[in-house]
């Protein structure tokens, strides 16, 4: 598949790009080591429309399709991860999610707030005891008048403390399973609801990474998105999203992998002239430019499908694995490149690589991607 990029998919990717270069680029290597949250970035980020990007004009969006977003996306990403995470949890994993499961109420609160960047969005799904499984997890939500009570923990939650507005997923009946599941939509200053910080961090460093709390947390019922039993269905659609806008990301990794290595080399010099001319060093070059085009037109293929509103998961399953091994192939060839250099955070490369790295594991792990494959490949499925 090739797919040339139409003058407004262009237009988004050079004001993501510029903007990347101005804004984004310069801080990125002081905010990683001070695990410094951009929320400057951030703000400007939404004054460019980005964070509303696939959101309809009617509620605050840019009303952008989803190759644009995905460009736009790869710009942010090849500039710093920590960023891109923002963008990808508030716009895919919140802002899609209301739009399409949310009431019509639900939308015209949120998703105008969301967009402007008033308020940022975190995704409460992950327990301490139940990441891959989404299914079995142990938060509960209790009918209690008008009101539902929720009760649990939930882990590894990008944004999680300066949301405003979190997705929670709670079970309301053990004895159904993921039938029982339920979303809500929490204010984060509800009383009971609190958030701990997450240090020490290989990559994401100045990404907000946190885990929830909540005691005897008390929504209305208009929090409740969807129908009871309908949350399973909620956080799968909102996975698929997450999922597309981490490869896109990943694209980034990889370009900026390959853009950083290709000057390097140039400039760099042994045995009296540039290694850009030495065998290997090409090889190792040629790798990541394959590895970046094809990951590239795999997004591109899945943004497609989304474009056109049908059914997507299998090509968005396909781009998410291999965008998130490429990147971490593209951050280890590059350091290889850059020699001792890539082993310091002088050059971008080795925040390549150890931001890349996460990104095998959430949104769905390269393994549970290559059971979502599996499962569309033979027809059966391997999750018990």
């Amino acid at each position: 598949m090739y797919i040339e990029l139409t003058d407004e998919q262009r237009a988004a990717q050079q004001t993501a790009r510029e903007f990347a270069e101005k804004e984004i680029f310069p801080v990125a290597r002081d905010n990683d080591a001070l695990e410094k949250f951009p929320a400057e970035i951030v703000k400007k980020m939404a004054g460019l429309g980005f964070l509303g990007a696939p959101i309809p004009e009617q509620y605050g969006g840019a009303g952008m399709d989803f190759i644009s977003y995905a460009v736009i996306t790869e710009e942010i990403g090849r500039a710093c991860s920590s960023v891109r995470t923002v963008l990808s949890v508030t716009t895919s994993l919140v802002a899609l999610t209301i739009l399409k499961w949310g009431s019509e109420e639900q939308k015209q609160e949120y998703l105008p707030r969301l967009c402007s960047g008033e308020i940022i969005g975190c995704f409460g799904l992950t327990e301490p005891d139940a990441g891959s499984d989404a299914a079995n997890i142990s938060t509960t939500a209790k009918k209690t008048g008008s009101n539902w009570t929720l009760n649990g923990n939930k882990m590894w939650i990008s944004n999680g403390r300066v949301a405003k507005i979190a997705i929670i997923f709670a079970q309301t009946d053990k004895k159904v399973g993921h039938k029982g599941l339920a979303a809500f939509l929490v204010d984060t200053d509800t009383r009971g609801f609190s958030s701990q910080p997450i240090h020490g961090k290989l990559g994401l460093k100045s990404s907000d990474t946190s885990s929830l709390t909540l005691e005897d947390v008390k929504t209305p019922e208009s929090a409740l998105m969807g129908k009871v039993g309908d949350g399973f269905k909620v956080a799968m659609s909102a996975l698929d999203n997450g999922r597309y806008s981490v490869a896109a990301g990943c694209v980034g990794i990889c370009q900026g992998c390959l853009d950083a290595s290709v000057k390097y080399a140039k400039e760099r010099t042994a045995f009296g002239r540039p290694i850009a001319g030495f065998q290997l060093v090409q090889e190792l070059i040629a790798d990541m430019v394959v590895d970046t085009e094809a990951a590239r037109l795999l997004v591109f293929q899945a943004g497609h499908l989304k474009n056109k509103g049908v059914a997507n998961t299998r090509e968005t399953s396909i781009a998410k694995l291999y965008a998130s091994e490429a990147a971490l192939r593209c951050g280890n060839r590059a350091i290889q490149v850059f020699g001792g250099y890539g082993y310091s955070n002088e050059y971008p490369v080795e925040r390549y690589m150890r931001d890349a790295r996460v990104a095998s594991l959430y949104e769905g792990t390269t393994q549970i991607q290559k059971l979502i494959i599996g499962r569309f490949a033979t027809g059966i499925s391997a999750f018990m």
